[in-house]
């Protein structure tokens, strides 16, 4: 069972009441209330009854207190292995009414045990405040199953929802030693109830690396961040400026229980601060009022976490504000009076008649309502229900028996305890009394006694005296690396006390520097080995009083036995500083120019005994400096002085010159920075011969700082190259140095370039290098050219021509252009030179195109040809006509005077000879080059057959709507002019309605307006001397098609018609395409389509609607479109519900017989028959197998088959009996049963046995057929397409076999 601990008073003084919680479920044990009496020691004392209960403390925020009035009860009887749960009420003297007022309010859970030394020590007595005040007890609740020392019982704390003790109210605050990380601590507090309140804590963070760690505490353990909610907030800023982290706790809408002692705890790696302040909670004063059991019950309407919870606080409050007597502010009706006497299955109606909406929390205080209890028979009067007794001191515990013959025994923690010197029993008439002697710890427990098969139970409470410290701690002022002893003397022996260092408590664990010990009465801390940080204020804490000491840590005094001394150091040689110094364990620091010195592998630091040296290997400029040593904690420091000296140096190797010369252009600014070295700074000189170049030149001038020197050549110029030496010196020593400048140009413009020959578009131009090529080779050449009549130059090429001669292109004909040339070096660009003289470009035309013999007489000869596709700037004259006889070179003027057309005819031939002809194009610039024809042409009349040349879209059926117009050209060849004749069908064309027109190349026929009477096929015969040439020509006139012949209903079922109809009889001379069907209801006769582009002449229309009478038609169509009239069935389709036919009995008889109708005025009427469901369900079946295969390798190869099965069977191919998965060389399809595998550019190692292979539910069939490949690859194209090695093996090896098979 849970500890018990301490409760403070409510504000008005009333005490609290506890209530023992149920636990794992038991029956509610018996609540006692007892009366306890101060004695009157303690009243003249001022202390207060201290009143506890056994409650199981509850984490979660503290709950409104809850109160009820309990009555006088009597024990109840139980087993006596069971704990009695006991609940103590404090009756205040003044009060004079017999009743105990309980209130229930939640308690702290104990602290985590720390050992039986912590679980015993004693509590500290608070101070007295009012000699009216009650004095407060610590009850234990007995246990009987554990005993005491086990159960770790300790002083009680405060938690959230205890309100703290009147007397810690006033009570002074020891002022805590300066914080160490808080710059700003939580202030003690008062807020009313309701109110809020708000507490901050800062902390600075200039020195800290990361956020510190905060914690807020109520009382000793209680961590409120588990506890934030609406009453309580937690909240953190930080400043940037500052650098102040801010830490605040707001307490919202405080009540009662909120009172009492809070902490702050701020950690930061090995840094601890805390700070503790109070809260306290004032009552709001307020008239006295009627309070409503009714108004109490009713629950909450914003549903907040106190919804149903009687505040028994407030209600004990009005209660004792007015007169015991007083009736009068009651409530008119006694529920709770009511609803003891009435049944539990009518709380509910009892609750609803009085307005009590909180059922829940009305039944839940129903049950914590005390009970009734029967009068004891054994006990006239019973133990108290709490005793308080001293530690050392003595107590009587007296019970008074109804029949003193009935047998007593007492218990402690449920163990029977036998008469000792300690535990006395005395027996005065019908009172039974037990006398402990000297109370000790082990005395505080559960008491009870036994009297038949009744018990009564008390607690006893042993106060423990506050231990005091007889004789404090004194001051100590000693030096480091000595011992320390703290020595306190305590009034009791075993005492606990605790160490503090500046209001911390002293680690004193295993690897702390710390030793606490104790000697009796006497306790001790030791300081083995003392350092200046183990200056400041200790003090030891008991119980009963504090007491602290200064103590002082002083270093030693410092002995110097052998300074530092000042040293000048060649650059490069080693550095050593050396100094002797008392105490000689006194460590310390290296400093060159204020600047710490850590040891590497250049450095190196010694320390031995008094003994301190620096040395450093190599030494260098850096090295220089003032030195200093530090003894580590003593303000006194050694000093020395080193200076390194080294012989100027130029270093012309970090200039990467070659042969140290350096390259500038003229015009531009060189400055020559040479970096040199040398320790003091060398005095430097700059010459040129022997002229010396002074700092305040003004285009050329030297300058030194620092780690080099430099010369400045502001603009420079040819002259400015030569050598140039360097001079330095110091103390150390003296070194020289030469620099050559060289100064380099642009080059000198070229003469003005020569241009002696001239294109159509083009010209040849030369020209001479430059006399001066600026100091720097000649890299090529910039060429320019313009037009003679502008000023805008273009440059002609972006990469350097390296001869002196060039041919520009793209230039226009006939217009004048100039020319000029660039030099190029590696400084830059030279001036241009002068320009050429202007020259204009001018061509020829290119030779005629296209020369033919057009015509062939006797004694003439016509050719035509086409002009030159280039004709130049220059123009077209004309033609010029050439011939000569065939086996002479003697060309003959055909044409005196140029010809501009390009068609001629060469006259005064001679008949039978042949001749050659040749035509040139005559401009400005001259003759063009010839075109000649390939071959010589006799001079004699040809005849030529006839040839008809039939267009591609006449050589198929000419396909033309009536009404439309009909144009058709078709071209024929023949010499002399052929003779056209047209024939349609074997007779003349009548010109009224075709027209026809022919030509020397063409006939033309034509129909202005087509009609179907202009169908059929038309014969052109194309006739020269003897030669003929004929052609058809298939002319087709096509109009819409009539309706169809005849629409019947063929029958009727069900919501179904099917209907029959004959073929048009004129199908608008075009085939049939299809036919559209539609519908209309009898009533309305509105038609609607069914279907569209039906190609057969029956249909069955199906999802009629019952009840409608449907008639039916039908339009043809062709390509054309539909015909203008549709048929009509002649009667109509009555579409009934089944079971109201007529003859309405037989219908069922249909199953194997045809179907029957009967025409009725109405319409057609059908008996439907019932039919059974064809089962189309089969096993895999191959229509067409696979067929042995012949492929060419390189060339795809497909394999085809097809299979019927229901359901849609598995397909899976294989090869030489292995499935082919997820190969890319094969792509597999299947498409309505036709199952195709195709192989991928085969190659001979594909070819093998083949299996297609279908599978369902019903079962399952294969084909299989032969793959052979012919032709072969190579081993490398076998490689090449990736082919397995041994695939290639066995390939190679069979096309062996092969090959001598068939040569056998």
């Amino acid at each position: 069972m849970p500890e018990p601990t301490k409760k403070d008073e409510t504000p008005n003084g009333q005490p609290e009441e506890s209530v023992a919680p149920d636990s794992n479920g038991a029956p509610s044990l018996p609540e006692i209330s007892l009366e306890v009496s101060p004695p009157p020691e303690a009243v003249a004392e001022g202390k207060e009854t201290v009143e506890t209960d056994g409650k199981k403390p509850d984490l979660t925020e503290p709950e409104p207190l809850e109160a009820v009035v309990a009555q006088e009860t009597s024990p109840a009887k139980s087993n006596s292995n069971e704990p009695q749960a006991g609940v103590v009420g404090v009756k205040k003297q003044a009060e004079s009414t017999s009743s105990t007022v309980k209130e229930e309010g939640p308690c702290s859970p104990p602290p985590p045990d720390d050992g039986n030394a912590a679980a015993t020590s004693p509590s500290p007595t608070p101070q007295a405040e009012d000699a009216n005040s009650i004095k407060k007890l610590s009850v234990d609740l007995p246990n009987d199953s554990v005993p005491v020392p086990a159960m770790g019982r300790k002083d009680s704390v405060w938690s959230l929802g205890e309100g703290q003790p009147p007397e810690d109210l006033e009570k002074p605050i020891d002022t805590p030693p300066l914080s160490t990380l808080l710059i700003e601590r939580p202030q003690s507090g008062s807020v009313p109830v309701g109110g809020d309140i708000s507490f901050v804590a800062k902390v600075e963070a200039k020195d800290l690396l990361r956020k510190p760690t905060i914690k807020w505490f109520k009382g000793k353990w209680m961590d409120l961040a588990s506890k934030t909610g609406k009453h309580l907030q937690l909240k953190e800023t930080f400043d940037r400026f500052t650098k102040i982290h801010t830490f605040e706790m707001h307490i919202i809408k405080a009540k009662d229980n909120y009172a009492g002692n809070y902490r702050c705890e701020v950690t930061y790696k090995d840094k601890f601060d805390s700070c503790s302040f109070d809260l306290e909670i004032k009552e709001v004063e307020t008239g006295s009022q009627n309070i409503d059991i009714r108004s109490a019950f009713k629950r909450s309407s914003e549903g907040q976490e106190d919804a149903g919870e009687l505040d028994f606080s407030g209600l004990l409050k009005h209660r004792n504000q007015r007169e015991p007597k007083q009736q009068d502010d009651a409530p008119e009706v006694d529920v709770w009076e009511i609803l003891k006497n009435a049944r539990p299955d009518q709380y509910e109606k009892i609750a609803f008649m009085y307005g009590i909406t909180d059922l829940r929390g009305l039944l839940k205080r129903m049950k914590k309502m005390p009970k009734e209890e029967k009068k004891s028979e054994a006990f006239a009067k019973k133990l108290e229900p709490a005793y308080q007794v001293d530690k050392g001191g003595k107590i009587r515990l007296v019970v008074d028996l109804a029949d003193p013959t009935v047998e007593l025994k007492w218990y402690k923690n449920g163990q029977e305890i036998r008469p000792t010197p300690k535990y006395i029993f005395e027996h005065k008439g019908t009172q039974r009394i037990m006398v402990i002697n000297n109370c000790s710890i082990n005395d505080d427990a559960a008491y009870s006694v036994a009297a038949g098969d009744e018990k009564c139970t008390t607690e006893l409470f042993v106060k423990e005296l506050p231990v005091k410290i007889v004789k404090g701690i004194e001051p100590v002022k000693t030096t480091v690396n000595e011992r320390i002893e703290l020595e306190c003397e305590v009034s009791e022996e075993g005492a606990q006390v605790k160490w503090m260092k500046n209001g911390v408590e002293v680690p004193t664990g295993v690897r702390s520097r710390y030793r606490v010990k104790s000697e009796g009465t006497k306790h001790y801390l030791v300081i083995d080995d003392a350092s200046r940080e183990d200056t400041g204020t200790f003090s030891v804490m008991a119980s009963g009083g504090t007491s602290e000491a200064h103590v002082q840590v002083d270093l030693k005094p410092l002995k110097v036995y052998q300074d530092l001394q000042d040293a000048t150091i060649m650059l490069g040689q080693p550095i050593k500083l050396h100094c002797e110094i008392y105490p000689g364990n006194v460590p310390g620091r290296w400093y060159r120019n204020g600047q710490l010195i850590q040891p590497n592998d250049r450095i190196n630091i010694i320390h031995r005994n008094k003994v301190h040296r620096l040395e450093i290997e190599t030494s260098s400029l850096h090295d220089a400096g003032d030195y200093t040593f530090v003894p580590e904690g003593y303000s006194q420091s050694l000093s020395a002085k080193i200076h390194i000296i080294d012989p100027p140096r130029v270093h012309l190797d970090s200039l990467n010159f070659p042969d140290n010369t350096v390259t500038i252009v003229a015009g531009n600014k060189l400055r020559l920075e040479i970096p040199i070295s040398g320790e003091p700074a060398p005095r430097v000189v700059w010459m040129k011969g022997e002229r010396v170049i002074l700092e305040s030149g003004h285009r050329v001038h030297a300058e030194t700082y620092g780690d080099q020197t430099s010369l400045t050549i502001e603009v420079t110029e040819r002259e400015d190259s030569g050598n140039y030496k360097i001079v330095l010196q110091n103390e150390a020593g003296e070194a020289t140095a030469s620099v050559k400048i060289k100064v380099v140009d642009i080059p000198d413009p070229p003469e003005a370039p020569l241009v002696p020959v001239v294109g159509g578009d083009w010209c040849t131009m030369t020209w001479d290098p430059p006399k001066y090529d600026g100091g720097s080779p000649i890299l090529g050449y910039f060429i320019e050219r313009k037009k003679k009549q502008s000023s805008r130059w273009m440059r002609l090429n972006f990469d350097l021509i390296k001869e002196t001669a060039f041919e520009p292109k793209k230039m226009i004909e006939g217009v004048p252009y100039e020319v000029r040339i660039f030099a190029v070096n590696a400084i830059g660009v030279s001036k241009p030179s002068e320009p050429s003289k202007a020259f204009t470009p001018l061509a020829v035309t290119s030779e005629p195109t296209m020369l033919v013999v057009d015509d062939v007489t006797d004694t003439t000869v016509t050719v035509k040809w086409r002009p030159p596709e280039t004709i130049g700037a220059a123009g077209l004259d004309g033609y010029l006509v050439e011939y000569c006889i065939e086996g002479t070179n003697d060309w003959i003027i055909s044409n005196k005077e140029m010809t501009e057309k390009t068609k001629y005819t060469i006259t005064g031939l001679s008949p039978g000879c042949k001749i050659l002809v040749r035509v040139k194009a005559i401009n400005a610039a001259g003759a063009s080059a010839p075109r000649t024809l390939q071959h010589s042409i006799l001079v004699k009349e040809v005849i030529e057959p006839p040839k008809i040349r039939v267009p591609r879209h006449l050589k198929q059926t000419y396909t033309r709507k009536v009404g439309e117009t009909v144009n058709l050209v078709v071209p024929f060849l023949g010499k002399p002019r052929p003779k056209v004749t047209w024939l349609k069908e074997g007779q003349v064309i009548e010109p009224t309605h075709v027209s026809i027109r022919n030509t020397d190349c063409d006939s033309i026929i034509f129909i202005r307006k087509a009609e179907r009477s202009h169908s059929g096929k038309y014969e052109m015969t194309v006739q020269v001397e003897n030669h003929v040439d004929t052609a058809i020509l298939d002319i087709q006139i096509v109009d819409l098609p009539g309706p169809p012949q005849c629409v019947t209903i063929e029958d009727v079922w069900g919501a179904n018609v099917a209907l029959v109809w004959t073929p048009p009889k004129d199908n608008g001379n075009a085939p049939i395409t299809g036919y559209t069907i539609q519908k209309a209801d009898k009533k309305t006769m509105e038609w609607f389509t069914c279907i569209e582009h039906y190609h057969r002449t029956c249909i069955t229309i199906t999802e009629l609607v019952v009840g409608n009478e449907y008639f039916f038609r039908v339009f043809s169509e062709n390509m054309c479109g539909l015909s203008e009239n549709a048929t009509q069935t002649k009667k109509s389709a009555l579409i009934v519900k089944e079971g109201n036919f007529p003859h309405d009995t037989a219908q069922h008889q249909y199953h194997a017989k045809p179907h029957s109708f009967t025409l009725t005025p109405t319409g057609l009427q059908v008996k439907i028959p019932e039919y059974n469901d064809h089962d189309f369900k089969e096993a895999p079946k191959f229509t067409q197998p696979l067929i042995n295969t012949f492929a060419i390798a390189g060339y795809n190869a497909t394999l085809n088959c097809s299979v019927r099965a229901n359901p849609r069977p598995k397909v899976i191919w294989m090869k030489n009996k292995i499935t082919i998965i997820d190969d890319p060389r094969y792509r597999m399809f299947s498409n309505q049963g036709v199952c195709t595998l195709e192989i991928r550019k085969p190659s001979p190692y594909d070819g093998g046995m083949y299996t297609c292979k279908a599978i369902n539910d019903l079962g399952e069939a294969q084909v299989d057929c032969k793959l052979e490949v012919k032709g072969g690859f190579t081993f490398y194209e076998l490689m090449q397409r990736g082919v397995p090695l041994h695939l290639i093996d066995k390939y190679m090896n069979e096309t062996k076999i092969v090959e001598q098979e068939k040569q056998n």
